[in-house]
């Protein structure tokens, strides 16, 4: 047991995530220093209103005000910190501290733009305008939308109470919670532990079953002799079973959709030799809809019933991923589709009816998978995107979002498999090997590198994804 924890806690040793536009390279200019105030008054007119200071709202926030000046942008966010996401795996995995994934928000936004500390109380595209809970109203020539995800933690029943007092269970996606995950791991002795995604979108479709290749190297770590299993429910993949040496564990997944549609051929077949080399079989059609966690059990509906069944499953530890949607704020507004999204050209991100509004980022419907590496990319083409609509321009003609998005996949404490892909789930490697292979210096991009790219350029509106390294690394034989 000692050598287990000597080689968890070494992983603590490392290092914590007026005027127009004429081309793409008009959005070089100076770098304003970051220590904005909060502003408030009753009515102000911008140039650009940005609603949401996420990955995406604050990396355009930035990059606006760096081209525009002083007073030109208007930033409506409430919150005090700022979060790098996907760090939280590596927190729920031991090998990160949850403080190491924040920064205050006045530290990374930019001092020229008016910073509105409050919500978006309603979005008028009609009258180019957004109002906030405090009563601001924001007149605006062109409006960013970044509103996010929201958990919806309610949707499933007794999730709320179970985070709040079983130690068991736990959820990577919440800041207030992640540091449960790892305590859950060192406290685990024997029984099911279950890792679940909903039948629904949530940020990257992959942290679930990243935390659980954690879990499972680190219960190999530790070599338990008892009988135990591992559930990992995602609807429409899996019940993924094991069985390691000297600890009998089983693995049940199921997917949102079938893993074809998340990864693409290549990536799937990728997952499946991993999970066969760890004996996994693979089985179908769970979803987690309520937990009664005094009685330790988590209840699932079948989804491939006509009519509604459903099984019980006792729990020692499980790891829940809630339901998510755009803030309620955006599904009741005109620019919101059916589902609730923000209604966008894929390509673009201009919106389908309102010419001087763009969105990126979780809110919206663009069909790629929602990662900071989406954004990243994103956050490119609304740069060009802009620049066209600001000259009169059709943005289709000078921006061409192919739908880049990138899973860092980690399937242990020193092995990822780097995941980057298309639209049309293609692979878009950006490095001149084979990427889809398990390798250590693919997990230290992941821990050491990425956060460092975050902070220090991704949030300044100064990285604009990987697509020109790819290039060169293909000798340009890469999209």
């Amino acid at each position: 047991m000692a050598s287990v924890y000597k080689v968890v806690s070494s992983q603590f040793l490392c290092q914590r995530s007026s005027v127009k536009l004429t081309s793409a390279s008009s959005w070089r200019g100076p770098w304003y220093s970051t220590a904005a105030e909060p502003a408030s008054s009753p009515q102000k007119e911008y140039k650009f209103v940005v609603a949401g200071a996420g990955s995406g709202g604050m990396a355009m926030a930035n990059a606006l005000t760096r081209k525009f000046g002083k007073g030109k942008v208007a930033v409506v966010e409430p919150s005090e910190l700022h979060f790098y996401q996907p760090m939280w795996t590596l927190v729920g995995g031991g090998i990160k501290t949850k403080e190491d994934s924040s920064r205050t928000m006045s530290s990374l936004m930019p001092k020229g733009a008016d910073w509105y500390k409050d919500r978006v109380a309603k979005l008028d595209p009609d009258n180019n305008t957004v109002s906030t809970t405090q009563g601001d109203v924001l007149k605006y020539e062109y409006l960013i939308v970044a509103l996010g995800f929201e958990l919806n933690i309610s949707s499933i029943k007794g999730m709320q109470e179970a985070l709040d007092e079983d130690p068991m269970f736990c959820c990577n996606y919440s800041y207030n919670y992640v540091d449960k995950t790892f305590k859950a791991f060192q406290n685990f002795k024997k029984g099911n532990a279950i890792f679940t995604q909903p039948a629904s979108p949530i940020k990257c479709a992959g942290a679930p079953q990243k935390i659980m290749y954690l879990a499972h190297d680190y219960f190999r770590k530790v070599n338990f002799t008892f009988l135990s299993q591992l559930l990992f429910s995602f609807i429409l993949f899996s019940l993924l079973q094991f069985r390691m040496a000297n600890c009998k564990m089983q693995t049940h997944i199921i997917q949102p959709r079938a893993p074809k549609d998340l990864w693409g051929p290549k990536f799937v077949a990728v997952l499946t030799d991993i999970c066969k080399s760890r004996d996994i079989t693979v089985n179908v059609n769970h979803n987690l809809v309520e937990v009664r966690h005094d009685k330790k059990e988590a209840i699932f509906k079948l989804m491939d019933k006509e009519t509604p069944e459903y099984v019980t499953y006792q729990y020692e530890m499980l790891h829940a991923t809630p339901h998510m949607s755009p803030p309620e704020v955006l599904k009741s507004s005109p620019l919101a589709g059916p589902a609730g999204f923000m209604t966008v050209n894929k390509h673009t991100g201009q919106h389908t009816k309102y010419s001087n509004v763009v969105g990126l980022g979780d809110c919206t419907d663009i069909p790629t998978s929602r990662t900071a590496a989406a954004v990243a990319a994103q956050t490119g083409m609304l740069k060009q995107t802009l620049a066209a609509i600001m000259n009169n321009h059709d943005p289709e003609k000078v921006a061409h979002y192919d739908g880049y998005t990138s899973c860092p996949l980690i399937t242990g404490y020193n092995t990822c498999v780097l995941a980057e892909f298309d639209f049309d789930l293609n692979p878009l490697e950006t490095f001149p090997f084979d990427q889809g292979k398990e390798r250590r210096t693919m997990y230290h991009l992941k821990k050491d590198f990425m956060p460092q790219l975050y902070w220090n350029m991704m949030v300044k509106g100064l990285w604009n994804g990987p697509g020109l390294m790819r290039k060169l690394s293909h000798f340009g034989f890469s999209k």
